[in-house]
């Protein structure tokens, strides 16, 4: 079984905990970082076969960490998440050297395929090809997103979403549909 080093950069504590252990349980071994400083120390003691880096941190934006683990190892192989996508982030990251970018959210199955599909992997570990969410699943998706970026706020969310104040309430009653 062949076993990455990643290395694993987000602000977010429970989605960098939780993807770690997730990638560890798949036999990787897994550094985390929550800023782009600890992420660069992180790479300059050790640099990491590959690297997960959040788009918008504290401290510096991960575009710029992209920039500088290309700098300190040309070969590590870089996927960049967001919750924000955008067709030009996409193209900066590719540009500065990314590999791949991804839309949060993403599993630990999702990352390793991209890392297959550029022989990180060998055939055998190839993990399955992830199923495309339900329509259900990608709009309670978008409603988190949504109410997120709105700072928790229904009533800003329901405006921005196009929806009565109490249809979003009975939405977010529901528990997020299995994908």
């Amino acid at each position: 079984m062949s076993s990455l080093s990643i290395l694993l950069v987000d602000d977010d504590q429970n989605f960098r905990e939780r993807m770690a252990r997730a990638l560890r349980d798949r036999g990787h071994e897994v550094r985390t970082a929550a800023d782009p400083s600890e992420a660069l120390r992180l790479a300059g003691e050790d640099s990491p076969e590959c690297a997960v880096v959040d788009l918008r941190m504290p401290g510096g934006s991960g575009l710029d960490v992209v920039q500088a683990l290309k700098t300190l190892d040309p070969a590590t192989a870089i996927v960049v998440l967001t919750g924000y996508g955008s067709i030009a982030t996409a193209l900066e990251a590719v540009r500065r050297g990314a590999l791949h970018y991804l839309q949060k959210p993403v599993d630990a199955d999702e990352l390793l395929a991209v890392f297959a599909r550029e022989g990180l992997l060998p055939p055998h570990q190839l993990p399955e090809e992830p199923m495309a969410p339900s329509l259900a699943r990608a709009e309670w998706e978008h409603i988190q997103r949504v109410l997120t970026d709105a700072g928790g706020n229904v009533s800003e969310a329901a405006r921005r979403l196009g929806l009565h104040r109490k249809s979003l309430q009975r939405k977010l009653q529901k528990y997020p549909p299995r994908r």
